[in-house]
């Protein structure tokens, strides 16, 4: 016979464990939730042509409307439990692409940012709480901390994966190995007596860039530029689709079996004894050699000649090809559309609306980015081509690029190049 012991808030109300128990499903089930977060939120921002910014507000609101719902609860239920999840990994990945992709914030300052708010967090909640254990969250305080620190782990582990990519020049499906091993070795120093929950959070924060680079390799299109490893062209819908399913089919297992449910005051608390102080200072060492570890993995591969997505591709001696002929394999609904942002950017440009340029040829780059996947393989030529002038496009208004915007009249010249190679 199982007791459940409850803890009665300051407010009165009664609240068991609202985490779940840290088993294989954690983390199977954490990592599912993170890639389908990315793929999702890719998959409105561009294939729907939602935008980056509207996407980020729509996914804000929905993460307040979850968690209400999540804070209201008294125990730990599987199904609001990880949806918060997912909505989250959406939220916090968003957050950090805005300051990227629209504020031009390089990602190591975003990175340095977020670790500097993650530790503040941390801190105040320690000081309050005396505890940084999710086998305690039960308390609406502890809970609130909880799901703050998750939001940041999440936009964390977003700018330092990007960072990664951007220094290293790794695709998607090599990009892997990294937070995949160093979550191996946290595992192997845990085992060894590394403090619990340091290990949890530092693998917590590594599951982020480990569950987006698998979403992005598995909808990376197949066809790449040479010495580039492809994906599996699965496209963003697919993948969200196929990990989706998988989140519910793992949530339906768990609210069935309570295998993950932490009830009982002995069970929450087990986690709490105290290790061999020798064993978890060795411990801590390993972590300080996985990190310098990891940092001159990552100088040598930034010394490296890139072939992979990290820096700004050159595609400025791509094959020049008639008007019109580079997008005639092309899908007509799709090259309509392509040239409606643009051509909305260069009324703009010309009208002396900035903001209405920069923001039309930023959802240019959406879009086509969206499109890459289905576009690429019908001509790789003509794509090749085209992206050429897309890339001198996005230059001018200073998008994925470190220069700032050009004069409108730089903006005008490529913009039209660009419509007449579309025909």
């Amino acid at each position: 016979m199982t007791t459940t012991t409850e803890v009665r808030t300051r407010s009165g109300r009664l609240m068991l464990n609202k985490v779940p128990e840290v088993t294989i499903w954690f983390w199977v089930i954490k990592i599912l939730c993170t890639t389908v977060g990315e793929s999702f939120a890719d998959w409105i921002n561009m294939k729907l042509g939602v935008g980056l910014v509207n996407t980020a507000w729509i996914f804000t609101a929905v993460f307040v409307v979850v968690l209400a719902v999540q804070l209201r609860l008294k125990r730990y239920v599987p199904f609001p439990y990880w949806l918060t999840v997912v909505v989250v990994s959406v939220t916090g990945t968003l957050y950090t692409d805005i300051l990227t992709d629209q504020l031009n914030v390089p990602l190591w300052i975003s990175s340095a940012v977020f670790s500097a708010l993650l530790a503040v967090v941390f801190g105040v909640w320690w000081l309050r709480e005396r505890t940084l254990s999710i086998h305690s969250v039960t308390t609406p305080s502890r809970e609130s901390f909880y799901w703050l620190t998750v939001l940041v782990t999440f936009a964390l582990g977003t700018a330092t994966g990007d960072w990664t990519l951007e220094l290293t020049g790794w695709s998607p499906g090599v990009s892997v190995l990294l937070p995949l091993g160093l979550i191996a070795a946290i595992t192997a120093l845990w085992r060894f007596g590394a403090n619990p929950v340091l290990s949890f959070w530092l693998a917590y924060i590594l599951t982020r860039p480990l569950g987006a680079n698998i979403g992005d390799w598995l909808a990376s299109p197949k066809v790449a530029q040479p010495g580039e490893p492809t994906g599996l062209a699965l496209g963003t819908f697919t993948t969200s689709l196929i990990f989706l399913g998988l989140i519910l089919a793992t949530v339906v297992y768990l609210t069935v079996t309570r295998s993950d449910v932490t009830e009982t005051y002995e069970a929450a608390h087990s986690a709490h004894a105290t290790g061999d102080p020798r064993k978890e200072r060795i411990a801590l060492a390993g972590f300080g050699l996985l990190a310098v570890a990891a940092t001159g993995l990552l100088v040598w591969a930034h010394g490296q000649p890139h072939v992979g997505p990290a820096p700004e591709a050159d595609n400025t001696s791509a094959v020049q090809l008639a008007p019109g002929v580079a997008v005639k394999k092309f899908p007509p609904a799709k090259v309509a559309a392509l040239k409606n942002l643009a051509s909305t950017s260069l009324k703009d440009a010309r009208s002396g609306n900035a903001k209405g340029a920069h923001t039309a040829a930023q959802s240019l780059r959406d879009l086509w980015d969206a499109d890459q996947a289905s576009l690429q393989p019908l001509d790789n030529t003509g794509w090749t081509s085209i992206d050429a002038q897309m890339d001198k496009v996005l230059g001018t208004f200073g998008i994925d690029h470190s220069n700032p915007p050009m004069s409108p009249t730089q903006q005008e010249k490529e913009l039209s190049a660009l419509l007449t190679d579309m025909g």
